[in-house]
Formats: C-alpha cells, sequence, structure tokens
C-alpha cells in the first residue's frame, strides 16, 4: 500500500496542492521571534490560551506576593532592627491560612481547567472521520467514512521526488534547505518559511465541521498535533485513541510529531488545510477517484 499510496499521491499533490495552497491563507505555524502560542482556530484551543492566562495571572499574584513577604521579613526582622527575636514555635493563624489559601487556588483553577479537560475528552459525532497511522517516519491518513487512505510524506523527502513528474526534482537533495528545494517548496504553493512543515499531501476537513481522528501507530510511538486547533495525541501501536476539533477559520495549519520517534523524527510534520464545504467537496470527489480503487486493492491482497 505505502508504495502505491505514494506514487499516487505525488501525482494528486503535484497537481491540485499548488491552487489550493495558494487560494489559503497560512495561519497556524511558527513564526520567528514568537514567543506566544499559535493564533486559536477551535474552541478548544481558545479555552486552553484563556485558562494559560488565569493561571499565569494567579501564579504572577502568588510570586509577587510571597517575594512581598520575604523582603518585608528581610527589613523588618533583619538583626539590626530586631536584635532580640521573639521565641515562639507555632502560629496557629498563619498555619491555617497557608493550609486553607493553597487550597481555595487549587479549587478554584481546578474548577475551570476540569471542563476544559472533559471536553477534550468527550468525543462528539464526527461529520468527518479520519484514522490516522503513525509511521517511521510519515503519517497514513484514511478517510474511514469514504474508504480511502493516502501516505503523507514531508515534502523534499526521497519519497516525493519523482524525475519522471518533475524533471527538477533531479536536482534536488533530500532534507536540505538549497535553491532547488525553494524551487520545489515554492512550486507547491509555499515558501521557505515552511521548510520541514509542509507535506506533499495536506489533510483536506470542513470548516465549523466536527473533525474525529483515530489515531494509532504501527511501529513506535508517535504523536499527531496541532497547536491551533489545541490538540495532540499520543499514537501507540495496538492501540486506538481519539480526539477532535472544529475548526473556525480557512486557512493552514501545520503541526510535527510530538513523540520522539528514532532518527527522522524531525521530519514528520503535519499538514491540514480548512476549507469551505464546497472545496472540501470537490476535494473529496477528486479523492475518492484517486485513492478509493487502490484502497480497495490492498485489501483485496490483504484478505
Amino acid at each position: 500500500m505505502k508504495n502505491a499510496l505514494m506514487l499516487s499521491g505525488l501525482v494528486t499533490a503535484l497537481s491540485s496542492l499548488p491552487a489550493m495552497a495558494q487560494e489559503l491563507e497560512i495561519i497556524g505555524k511558527p513564526v520567528d521571534g514568537g514567543w506566544g502560542f499559535q493564533p486559536a482556530a477551535t474552541v478548544l484551543a481558545d479555552q486552553i490560551h484563556r485558562l494559560d492566562t488565569m493561571i499565569l495571572v494567579i501564579i504572577t499574584v502568588i510570586c509577587v506576593f510571597v517575594a512581598g513577604l520575604l523582603v518585608y521579613c528581610i527589613v523588618r526582622y533583619n538583626k539590626r532592627v530586631n536584635p532580640t527575636p521573639a521565641g515562639f514555635s507555632h502560629y496557629t493563624p498563619v498555619e491555617i491560612a497557608w493550609t486553607l489559601g493553597p487550597i481555595v487556588i487549587l479549587v478554584f483553577i481546578g474548577a475551570f481547567s476540569l471542563p476544559v479537560l472533559f471536553q477534550q475528552q468527550e468525543i462528539p459525532k464526527g461529520d468527518v472521520v479520519i484514522k490516522v497511522v503513525g509511521n517511521q517516519w510519515y503519517w497514513t491518513y484514511e478517510y474511514v467514512d469514504h474508504d480511502f487512505a493516502f501516505d503523507s510524506y514531508l515534502l523534499g523527502h526521497p519519497a516525493t521526488l519523482d524525475e519522471g513528474t518533475r524533471p527538477a526534482d533531479a536536482d534536488v537533495t533530500p532534507f536540505v534547505l538549497d535553491d532547488a528545494m525553494r524551487a520545489k517548496l515554492s512550486d507547491a504553493g509555499y515558501s521557505s518559511d515552511e521548510w520541514l512543515l509542509a507535506t506533499d499531501t495536506a489533510v483536506v476537513v470542513p470548516v465549523n465541521k466536527v473533525v474525529v481522528m483515530q489515531v494509532t501507530a504501527s511501529d513506535v510511538i508517535h504523536s499527531w498535533t496541532i497547536p491551533s486547533f489545541g490538540v495532540k495525541q499520543d499514537g501507540v501501536p495496538g492501540r486506538l485513541a481519539e480526539l477532535w476539533f472544529e475548526a473556525e477559520k480557512e486557512g493552514i495549519y501545520f503541526g510535527q510529531c510530538s513523540e520522539l520517534c528514532g532518527k527522522d523524527h524531525a521530519y514528520m510534520p503535519i499538514t491540514v488545510k480548512v476549507v469551505s464545504q464546497e472545496a472540501y467537496d470537490e476535494w473529496l470527489t477528486g479523492a475518492i477517484d484517486e485513492y478509493a480503487g487502490l484502497t480497495q486493492s490492498f485489501k483485496v491482497a490483504s484478505n
């Protein structure tokens, strides 16, 4: 399946990817000098960002309060100012305060964090269901409701080089960002800023629809994540886990395998394109025509 889907994916990626990439805004990716979160594109990500901000405020207040107490004690009770220290071993009001205070703070944080956690873990019925399999070192996506699948490689991986389809691939050195690789990225609708992020074949989903990802792996533990969606799930061989998201804005979003999985771990990017329902339906029709036969052939051969 790997080789058949790889060759088919190359043809489809080279013919359809550039137009779609140029039409969509690239939203979810790292930026130079960035020190905050990527833009939130789902309710889940927005809630995570809000929760993080709330906790940041709480811990800042605690740190300032504790530092203030330290400064006060240093100034008020140093040996010069207070040559004769008081002698006592217990002070009940303080002991009650430092016991109840953290309890109240933790309960307050829990009241806001647990609903966010439950919303992530309670998987709704998906409008689109995709099974994602982590492999060393590429991803396989199966649109289970439509019975087709394809492999997704880093753009510039040896599997994406086909001199017969694109003669300029003869000058491309895998995993090296040179002029030939920049030209390949440009032909696919990306810039050199998306190097190590762009894939030859992207996951395509409709905007404002619930997407359920069934995550597993074929060899070692991988992890599928899109920061702008606020989702991350380990793919464990022999187990099937789930995550969900509902993207609210059309665009291109990137992620990377987030579990150390071997020597080419750095070359396992994830590209998700969120498009309108009309564009998704058009893409789906072409994808079914392109991939469904290969998937069926593979199943027959396996049986």
